[in-house]
């Protein structure tokens, strides 16, 4: 008896490329507690950056981080600049090579890269921040 090899195959290959189109994908992660540059990494768009800075109490502390082009070294933008504790999401919709240029003073930082679907994408709302220290 000859067993269906065809449909299984098929069913297969629709299963894993539903999970690879549904769930968020992590391209990096940095950590650090002082000033430097990551290495570069290669993003497709939609995606985002999910920060997380920790002060231990330090009263002087601050963030800034900056997103290069690799290769280039083009300047593209602040991306982050924060004085406080805390933690966020900032939404990109450009692909490419690039790298964070983290100036870092008294605290602890990470920098998640994560691809997002379209569908994930539309769910993330922009939101103004009224505080003038950041």
């Amino acid at each position: 008896m000859k067993k269906p090899i065809a449909p299984l195959l098929v069913s297969a290959i629709l299963c894993a490329w539903s999970l690879s189109a549904t769930a968020e994908q992590v391209v990096a992660t940095y950590k650090g507690t002082y000033s430097r540059s990551t290495p570069e990494f290669e993003v497709r768009a939609p995606w985002i950056l999910d920060w997380r800075v920790t002060t231990e109490g330090a009263h002087d502390s601050a963030v800034d981080v900056s997103l290069e082009s690799a290769g280039l070294g083009v300047h593209q933008g602040r991306v982050l600049m924060t004085k406080d504790a805390g933690n966020g999401v900032r939404l990109f919709r450009r692909s490419g090579r690039f790298y964070f240029r983290v100036d870092s003073s008294f605290a602890n930082w990470t920098l998640k890269v994560v691809e997002l679907t379209e569908e994930e994408a539309a769910e993330y709302t922009p939101v103004e921040s009224d505080d003038s220290r950041r």
